[in-house]
């Protein structure tokens, strides 16, 4: 319950991509609860106001998609009318292909691989970090993946992906240090979430089987694991963290 949990993000205003459902939803609930003000963008806007509703916020919860870069400008002036400006941004707005030999991925799906998973991170980079930077402090989360780190054969573009959304966390760390603004990122292993039966290619009894076979914990991850890494890399307590891809995983790349 919010009421018993500590609330290390008082005072704190945060943008959470993709906070409609799946983790994106979990950190934002979990901000929420820890006291922080929180903007869903999500390209469902039913999805983003019925998140934010849940704290009576429905206003919001915007849509936006983040590989525009007009939309991703405007949410910037959105985040400082609502809130008056940005203290944690979760770039966690993020998309999967079907498993598949890399040479038959087609274009388009390469391209938006390209455009969600990695271009919008340069544009929210582009429209919030000045602002960071002026204000001295902030911290950023990307979700990355153990795909980055241990790649599953068959997804080879989106692992891609995320490898470069850890090694851009590095730079961006090293980079905004001076400017007390901290980057991290977080490993999730494969959630039980919208995005699931994407890396599965089908989602049955066995392959969730298989699936499981190879996280020693013996679950997928969740939203609430989710909510609780997240919350803890953009408070204080981790005030000396930084550059960071915590893995969330149940051991998986071990």
């Amino acid at each position: 319950m919010a009421e018993d949990r500590a609330r290390r993000l008082a005072g704190k205003r945060a943008i959470v991509t993709g906070g409609g459902s799946g983790f994106g939803a979990g950190m934002a609930r979990r901000f929420t609860e820890e006291g922080a003000q929180v903007v869903i963008a999500d390209l469902n806007l039913d999805a983003a106001r019925a998140v934010a509703g849940e704290w009576g916020k429905a206003d919001h919860g915007l849509a936006v998609d983040v590989a525009n870069p007009d939309q991703v400008n405007r949410l910037a002036e959105q985040a400082r009318q609502l809130m008056g400006g940005v203290d944690i941004i979760v770039n966690n707005a993020g998309v999967g292909h079907k498993p598949q030999p890399l040479d038959e991925l087609s274009d388009a799906a390469f391209q938006r691989i390209l455009d969600v998973n990695i271009r919008s991170i340069y544009l929210m980079s582009k429209a919030f970090v000045p602002a960071l930077k002026a204000q001295g402090s902030g911290a950023i989360l990307n979700i990355a993946s153990t795909g980055g780190v241990s790649p599953r054969p068959n997804l080879t573009w989106y692992n891609a992906s995320k490898g470069w959304v850890i090694t851009a966390t590095r730079a961006m760390a090293v980079e905004l240090a001076p400017f007390q603004v901290r980057v991290n990122a977080l490993n999730p292993v494969a959630g039980d979430t919208p995005l699931l039966k994407t890396f599965m290619g089908e989602d049955t009894p066995e392959v969730r089987a298989r699936f499981l076979a190879s996280i020693p914990i013996g679950r997928f991850s969740t939203p609430q694991d989710m909510g609780a890494a997240a919350a803890f890399l953009c408070s204080d307590d981790a005030s000396m963290i930084t550059g960071v891809a915590l893995e969330v995983d149940g051991g998986r790349c071990i």
